[in-house]
């Protein structure tokens, strides 16, 4: 019998483990989103909507929206084995982008949600990630009997920058939104590569 560790007994990998922020408006499915591809139960911080915020809370084009995130939705799923998100989704009401700033600490990158029906409603998020530097792709969630766009169309609509990459998605689909995270990782990485070359003389 031959002593020694046997070459199937692997040690197991340590993943990398990375934050992603999913942010955008009100009503555009943030927490869909998240439970849609968590391999967890997610965690979900929703109150029912009230009479005392209905004049705060616009939900003109998601009339039939009921509940709303008061601090955060909060997911897992392994994109490999050796590399895990952790997803943090964002309340979408002004009154609670003050969790923000506690939320976006330590994020590698985010995905902003959009809905064209609404767009206007994903500017705040998009100047608040391009202050801060944080790497992030714009998701425009399909939603049905919402009008479709060229990304070209979004992309010009929001002012963004030509490597901000933007995708179409829906928010309920795990495979749908899985593109949309590998895309976030993906831009992140390779904004961060850019960052650490070597300026040429």
């Amino acid at each position: 019998m031959a002593f020694g560790r046997s070459s199937s007994s692997r040690r197991p990998v340590e993943p990398v483990t990375l934050k992603i922020l999913v942010a955008g408006g009100f009503g555009v499915g943030k927490t869909t989103l998240v439970g849609a591809v968590s391999e967890i139960r997610p965690l979900r911080t929703e109150e029912r909507l009230s009479e005392a915020g209905r004049p705060v809370d616009d939900t003109a084009g998601v009339e039939s929206k009921t509940t709303t995130t008061v601090a955060m939705d909060f997911g897992r799923i392994t994109l490999r084995e050796d590399l895990v998100l952790y997803l943090f989704g964002t309340p979408g009401q002004d009154r609670f982008w003050f969790l923000w700033d506690e939320l976006a600490q330590g994020a590698l990158g985010a995905v902003v949600l959009a809905d064209t029906r609404r767009l206007e409603d994903c500017f705040a998020a998009v100047d608040y990630f391009e202050q801060r530097a944080i790497p992030f792709t714009v998701a425009v969630n399909c939603f049905e009997g919402a009008d479709r766009f060229p990304t070209e169309t979004v992309q010009a609509a929001l002012d963004l920058d030509p490597e901000v990459p933007v995708l179409m998605c829906d928010a309920r689909d795990r495979s749908s939104v899985r593109d949309v995270l590998v895309a976030v990782v993906e831009h992140a990485l390779a904004r961060a590569d850019r960052f650490r070359e070597p300026a040429t003389t």
